[in-house]
């Protein structure tokens, strides 16, 4: 392998991790920070930085040190030659195949990059080797520095047994459980009986949600382990289980601590973290709602204890569950900066991959307790390329056709890894970006983050910015009453997107009908410059038939210079902007009130489709001749999906647990589908025989495709 030189491309590209605006150099708030963020230059760190990571997060480091006046070094496997991080750095190496196993996680390909480009410290990110010790005992042997904690803290946190018994002693609170390894299923319901349901089954190693089950009853708990221990293998390579009490209706609530190699530890505030789907976080804030001055102060007060029982030291989370009365306890510490790391940057004015850096190379920490401010509010949102329709989110994966972030807003930070022709492949996370917005206070922030989702663009693959949005402008969320039960509790029958009002149902209709009629004259006055502008009643009023799911509205336009009357039922409607389809962003005012649609795309039998509000609509707009003559057309008959099986996601077959000729029961498991290293069991929409099986284990499946026939 050999690396390419890439000397001085760091200045002629746009990094990834993109702000608005800048004043704090950290991110992108108006942040009165009581410390400089700008890096002292008489302080010597390193010259050359190996990033062992891909996507947003690489890119993330380089931008602080390239503030800081580091080179770096990337890593790609061979589907990422053209990555963004690959382009961003000063070198990049080739490391082996597509598959993490053969590339981000192969060791020997890792260490070999670092002797080929000569660097001096390797920062991990977050996943892959990033809690790997045996990767952090082999830099250390060549004598590179881990930027992150030492073997020994990695090694006490990463497992969380180990690190249960460690939290007991250094007096932090503890949630009931069994402390051993679980070896069989037979012996976690016995164990689960005596804790007594619902328990949680999850990983000893790793995190981001891989590995863990909830369990209600003992056939679950049969279920869980199963699922559990085959995720763990396949994401962490260690399969042991551990099990412990549920508690229900729990907030998900972390603290971010940063420690030195001389005995310094400082805790940062506290990141909200409830807002999730199969245990993976989509919603983070900082500071949280639900948290008063003296629980703060408890829980970071522990958090510092823990961290100094393992002679911590560089950036780390330690995640507690908070229950209604806001007793909290221990849940696990990542070793390593986490995915949500933003939002406290925001509020604390911090640059964390910067202090990293520093605690690396020996530096004490410049701050003390008293120093750590909560200057307003931060929200991130986890853009993802996945169906929110599906389980409120299953990997979606294609090209990203099109491509803008909404950075034309104020005190709003994008942290990608991605631009326009880059593709969402099956093999890594599928997310797109971290949408980071800051406001002087939460209200502030939330409008600011409407705003930013409304004016994304995200185009060729499937995206969950409809339920991003649906999330930060519920009730329930605007109000603080939230837990991690808070989607299923709101959409018990899945997400559906939103379901509009009559107004907001009104204005999507007369906008449609405004740009249906802007196109039609578009369109006569460049082929029949010369002729009188087409209408059916005359040339300044349109009677038109608009069609939304199953109902059909008789629309009167009526239009005057750039302004458009829209009669939507007999009730009036005032849309105007200027329609300009070479953007995707349709600014437009409705009532007196601004608005940010995207028109998706346009066909000749007048179907628009628009997203509004997040949501994808699709419009029809017809004539009313036109639409007389479509009520005779037939209609498509939709698929019978009750026999057959089809493949909800792209991802690997890795268990199929019936045959031709079998007879399975209604919700019975037909096969286990693998995507994004998550496992999915798949069961029968009703009782039947096995006509015939398309699929067999190790293979890759894409969505749609057809699985399992039954008689």
């Amino acid at each position: 392998m050999a690396a390419s030189r890439c000397s001085g491309l760091v200045d002629r590209l746009l990094f990834s991790v993109r702000y608005s605006t800048c004043p704090s150099r950290c991110c992108a708030v108006n942040s009165r920070a009581l410390y400089s963020t700008v890096p002292n230059t008489s302080e010597k760190t390193f010259d050359k930085i190996l990033i062992a990571n891909r996507g947003e997060i690489a890119c993330r480091v380089m931008k602080t040190c390239k503030k800081m006046g580091i080179k770096t070094v990337a890593v790609h496997s061979e589907v990422d030659s053209t990555a963004v991080h690959v382009k961003s750095a000063d070198e990049a190496v080739c490391v082996g195949p597509a598959a993490s196993s053969k590339s981000y996680l192969n060791m020997d390909a890792i260490m070999e990059a670092i002797r080929l480009t000569g660097a001096q410290a390797v920062h991990p990110g977050y996943g892959f080797l990033s809690e790997n010790k045996e990767f952090a005992k082999r830099l250390a042997a060549e004598g590179v520095t881990f930027i992150g904690p030492d073997n020994h803290a990695i090694q006490a946190m990463g497992d969380k047994i180990e690190s249960k018994l460690i939290a007991k002693a250094a007096q932090v609170n503890t949630i009931p459980g069994f402390d051993g390894v679980v070896k069989s299923a037979e012996e976690a319901v016995k164990i689960a009986n005596e804790i007594g349901y619902p328990v949680m089954i999850k990983a000893s190693a790793g995190g981001g949600g891989k590995g863990m089950r909830i369990a209600w009853n003992d056939e679950e708990t049969r279920d869980g382990f199963r699922f559990s221990s085959q995720e763990a293998a396949s994401s962490f390579g260690d399969d042991r289980l551990l099990i412990e009490k549920y508690i229900d209706n729990p907030r998900h609530i972390e603290i971010q601590v940063l420690a030195d190699k001389h005995g310094n530890a400082l805790w940062l505030n506290e990141r909200e973290c409830s807002i999730q789907r199969r245990n993976q976080k989509v919603v983070e804030e900082a500071p949280s709602t639900f948290l008063d001055p003296d629980t703060r102060r408890a829980m970071g007060e522990q958090a510092v204890q823990l961290a100094q029982a393992v002679q911590y030291s560089s950036a780390g989370t330690v995640e507690f569950l908070v229950d209604s009365k806001k007793n909290f306890y221990f849940l696990e510490m990542n070793t390593r900066l986490q995915v949500e790391h933003p939002i406290t940057e925001c509020i604390t004015g911090l640059d964390l991959v910067e202090q990293m850096i520093r605690v690396a190379k020996g530096y004490r920490l410049l701050h003390k307790q008293e120093d750590i401010p909560i200057n307003g509010w931060a929200i991130e949102s986890r853009v993802y390329a996945e169906d929110p329709y599906k389980s409120f989110g299953l990997p979606s994966i294609g090209r990203l056709s099109q491509y803008q972030e909404p950075l034309n807003i104020s005190n709003v930070r994008v942290d990608s890894g991605i631009e326009e022709g880059s593709d969402i492949s099956i093999y890594y996370d599928p997310m797109i970006s971290k949408l980071v917005t800051y406001g002087s206070s939460r209200a502030e922030a939330l409008a600011k983050m409407e705003e930013a989702l409304d004016n994304y663009v995200v185009r060729g693959v499937t995206h969950n910015i409809p339920l991003l949005r649906e999330i930060i402008t519920h009730p329930r969320f605007i109000s603080g009453d939230i837990s991690t039960n808070f989607l299923p509790e709101v959409y018990p029958e899945g997400f559906k997107g939103h379901q509009l009002e009559a107004a907001a149902r009104r204005e999507l209709l007369a906008s449609a009908a405004a740009l249906h009629v802007c196109t039609q004259l578009r369109s006569h006055r460049i082929h029949s410059p010369h002729r009188v502008s087409p209408s059916p009643v005359d040339g300044s009023r349109w009677e038109l038939c608009v069609e939304l799911g199953d109902g059909r509205h008789n629309v009167l336009v009526t239009r005057t210079e750039n302004i458009y009357k829209v009669e939507v039922d007999g009730e009036r409607v005032e849309v105007s902007g200027q329609f300009n389809l070479a953007s995707p962003l349709l600014p437009l005012t409705i009532n007196g009130s601004d608005r940010i649609m995207q028109c998706l795309s346009r066909e000749a039998s007048g179907m628009i489709v628009l997203q509004f509000m997040g949501t994808v609509f699709k419009v029809r707009v017809l004539s009313k001749l036109a639409s007389k003559f479509s009520s005779y057309m037939p209609e498509k008959v939709p698929e019978d999906t009750s026999s057959i099986l089809r493949s909800p996601m792209p991802g690997t077959v890795v268990a199929m647990s019936v045959k031709p000729g079998d007879t399975v029961a209604e919700g019975q498991e037909i096969c286990v589908i693998e995507a994004m290293k998550m496992q999915n069991s798949l069961t029968a929409a009703k009782q039947g025989k096995v006509k015939t099986v398309h699929c067999k284990p190790g293979e890759t499946v894409g969505e749609g495709d057809l699985l399992v026939e039954l008689e």
